[in-house]
């Protein structure tokens, strides 16, 4: 990325304006080319590679928006194994808006917005609810702001659903992950005492260096209770992370990286009078207030209290790459993909 498209993507200068951005909306018109876009090819590695599809067309209470950069997420691998080729997927986009909602509602044409949808996020132009877009502050990069509706939104629902978090212990496994890594970050800012689980020791460095006050290598080497888990791997990480819940803990399951079932022993849920739960966390729509939860996590990353880990950044046009390094589990945070 030039040092130009560096300052507009971090609201600076006149580039991010109603007039520059016409132009590439224009271009998409005139020259009667369909959409690049990111789709669904059975063929290509996470089932996901560059081709085009047709332009969307929002409706009533729709922006549309010229998408500058998205983020893969875990989901997204699983979805394109379900989704039908030449499919455009993606939950996560920022960008600017070309065309602002036809009944009157939400940013006008130039803002640099975010925001979260149930595919689309991997084209070049996407339609996306009012509701479900917030506006970057000036200062936070686009690309950054890319990564945060799933992984720093999903993070905050499973700590907003465990209550107060002022002086309790709370437990992340895959912390050196997209997910985990806002869940550490967001646990120490609500107060709470901060054990994060990462496999290797430069994943503990890192996790520690986000704010962690203790990294281990394994659930297994936590030795006192703990009042919250925010879980992202599953399978036996869950049930020892399940054990060590004090009365009246919760433990949050937010994914299932492990791949493998989870057996509880027999008895180990019953017999308290405080009883400990396990909670699905789901971040979707009619659930979540998009709009707020991203204003939130946007004026955090803006005061510099939320860092945006981003372990793996490029063109969209290098997929391959940026599934291998999440497939691979090499990846510190979140990968973002620049459109060009």
């Amino acid at each position: 990325m030039t040092p130009s498209n560096r300052e507009r993507d971090r609201g600076g200068g006149k580039k991010s304006g109603s007039a520059a951005v016409g132009v590439g909306r224009a271009a998409y018109d005139e020259k009667g080319k369909p959409m690049r876009a990111l789709i669904v090819n059975p063929e290509a590695p996470g089932r996901l590679s560059p081709g085009e599809a047709p332009d969307p067309e929002p409706g009533p209470g729709q922006v549309l928006v010229e998408v500058r950069h998205t983020s893969l997420n875990a989901a997204e691998l699983y979805f394109a194994e379900r989704a039908e080729p030449g499919e455009v997927i993606g939950f996560d986009a920022a960008g600017i808006i070309v065309a602002a909602a036809a009944d009157g509602s939400g940013p006008t044409v130039g803002s640099r917005v975010v925001g979260f949808g149930e595919g689309g996020g991997f084209g070049a132009l996407r339609a996306m609810d009012v509701a479900d877009v917030a506006v970057v502050p000036a200062g936070v990069d686009l690309g950054e702001a890319a990564a945060l509706p799933v992984a720093a939104g999903t993070a905050l629902r499973a700590l907003e659903q465990a209550g107060p978090l002022l002086g309790r212990r709370v437990l992340v496994t895959g912390a050196s992950g997209g997910v985990g890594g806002f869940a550490v970050q967001l646990a120490a800012l609500g107060g709470a005492y901060v054990i994060g689980v990462a496999g290797s020791e430069d994943g503990r460095r890192w996790v520690t260096e986000l704010g962690a006050d203790e990294a281990v290598a394994g659930v297994d080497r936590v030795t006192s209770p703990v009042d919250v888990v925010v879980d992202t791997v599953g399978g036996d990480q869950l049930v020892a992370a399940y054990s060590l819940l004090a009365p009246g803990g919760s433990l949050q399951s937010v994914g299932w990286a492990a791949a493998r079932e989870a057996v509880l022993p027999v008895g180990s849920t019953l017999g308290s009078r405080t009883p400990k739960t396990i909670v699905s966390v789901y971040n979707g729509g009619g659930l979540t207030d998009r709009q707020a939860q991203l204003d939130r996590l946007l004026a955090l990353a803006a005061a510099g209290k939320l860092r945006v880990p981003v372990g793996w950044r490029g063109p969209w046009g290098k997929i391959a790459d940026a599934v291998e390094a999440l497939g691979s589990r090499r990846l510190r945070g979140k990968a973002v993909l620049d459109v060009e």
